[in-house]
């Protein structure tokens, strides 16, 4: 099957230079460009593409506004993010509005690629980088929460209520409360669905009870 793909980067060079790339994939189809949020919502509604590939910053925007645009739109689209920017808040920003893939702009043409057709059959990718960047926030998570918070913050991740934790750990409903409380505040997490989101891109879901 091939693939639709729209490319957003605000540097011409860039941009054309990734399409080059990918047009010389067989399964994969260039359907579209653009360099701004504008352009870029414009092209994804006329368009319909398969993947976008989204430069993280866009002049003064960024590129994170096209997602959100997106998902307010209904549009079903997969996305990418193709940046420079190795750090961590940059990457849970992007995985938290639920982005497929994140690949750094020094990846070869040939892991550009691949990544497309990992998630083009339904898979994330993260950039080989971006994975010890998590790693190494484990080692972090570890050292903040407790085990009690660890297991509660996995049970999270996996769906469940206050009171179904509560009832496989054995504590009280308003304990459970407390520890989601604490989980938020050591975490600077805003809610219990960006706990889950948290728990699930560590790694933590297959630890739940």
């Amino acid at each position: 099957m091939e693939l639709k793909i729209v490319v957003v980067d605000d540097h011409p060079l860039v941009r054309q230079g990734l399409i080059s790339a990918l047009r010389c994939e067989s399964s994969i189809e260039v359907i579209g460009e653009a360099e701004n949020v504008r352009q870029s919502i414009e092209v994804l509604r006329r368009m319909q593409p398969d993947i976008v590939i989204i430069d993280l910053r866009l002049g003064n925007s960024s590129g994170l506004e096209i997602i959100e645009e997106a998902r307010k739109k209904q549009l079903s689209c997969k996305f990418i993010i193709f940046t420079s920017s190795g750090s961590e808040k940059d990457f849970l920003c992007a995985e938290q509005l639920g982005v497929s893939g994140y690949i750094l702009k020094e990846a070869l043409p040939e892991e550009i690629i691949y990544a497309i057709r990992i998630i083009g059959q339904g898979r994330k990718y993260y950039d080989p980088r971006i994975v010890e960047i998590k790693m190494k926030g484990e080692t972090v998570l570890n050292e903040e929460l407790t085990p009690r918070e660890r297991e509660v913050l996995a049970a999270l991740g996996k769906g469940l209520s206050n009171r179904d934790i509560a009832s496989r750990i054995y504590v009280s409903e308003n304990t459970v409360k407390k520890h989601v409380s604490q989980i938020l505040a050591k975490l600077n997490l805003g809610d219990r669905t960006q706990a889950a989101l948290y728990a699930y891109s560590r790694g933590l879901v297959r630890d739940c009870l």
